[in-house]
């Protein structure tokens, strides 16, 4: 969970400060009874107020247009935790480009929009995840069952997660270097400064015992 960040005024780069810019997460945006009780500003004077170096005034900012916000980011990406992450970077991008709001009286458009786009590259990088873990998973299977086209009945990929987590830490990472990130070992050796022999060796003893580990789901 993101947690807020110790960030300087707006324009006051050389200044030293010990504010806070204090953005909550989604339990603590409860909704507010009314405006006036964050403040009788409009939007406009409260990014003044922020340019000018009173950063409180973002967080009434972002109270103020919590409820659309909170209520996207959870329903695109049907996590409360996932939202929160994605609203803390959207309320991070917000507050860094306040500067670029030409219309302050419609920040709450501005505010949305990046949301929008902070949920929609959330979810494309999720779903790459998604994705690399089921070609991953498919890469490990042709490493340790070489010149088999057989596919495995039950879902392997829990198996795997559990195979890969007992072997020692040297094994793993050169073998999903070798086989997960497709590098060489050249450039493997470059990146964690075994030799490519011993690499070789490594990603060879955990293919086998990939292999012994998984065998009953193969051939059980």
């Amino acid at each position: 969970m993101l947690q807020p960040a110790r960030i300087r005024p707006l324009g006051a780069e050389d200044q030293d400060t010990s504010g806070q810019l204090s953005i909550p997460l989604c339990d603590d945006l409860r909704p507010l009874r009314s405006h006036s009780l964050v403040t009788g500003s409009s939007d406009a004077d409260l990014i003044a107020a922020v340019i000018a170096g009173n950063i409180d005034s973002f967080s009434l900012l972002v109270r103020r247009h919590q409820d659309t916000c909170v209520r996207f980011a959870v329903r695109m990406l049907g996590s409360r935790v996932d939202a929160d992450d994605v609203l803390q970077s959207a309320f991070m991008r917000a507050f860094r480009n306040l500067r670029s709001c030409r219309d302050r009286e419609r920040f709450g458009g501005w505010l949305y929009q990046i949301v929008v786009n902070e949920c929609r590259t959330f979810a494309t990088r999720r779903k790459r995840r998604e994705q690399r873990f089921l070609s991953a998973t498919a890469e490990i299977e042709r490493a340790i069952a070489p010149g088999s086209d057989e596919t495995p009945d039950r879902d392997v990929g829990g198996h795997i997660e559990r195979a890969l987590g007992m072997l020692p830490a040297d094994q793993r990472e050169a073998f999903l270097l070798k086989h997960v990130e497709e590098l060489t070992y050249e450039e493997i050796s470059e990146m964690t400064g075994a030799s490519v022999s011993a690499l070789k060796m490594r990603v060879k003893r955990a293919a086998d015992s990939l292999r012994d580990l998984l065998d009953g789901v193969y051939h059980g």
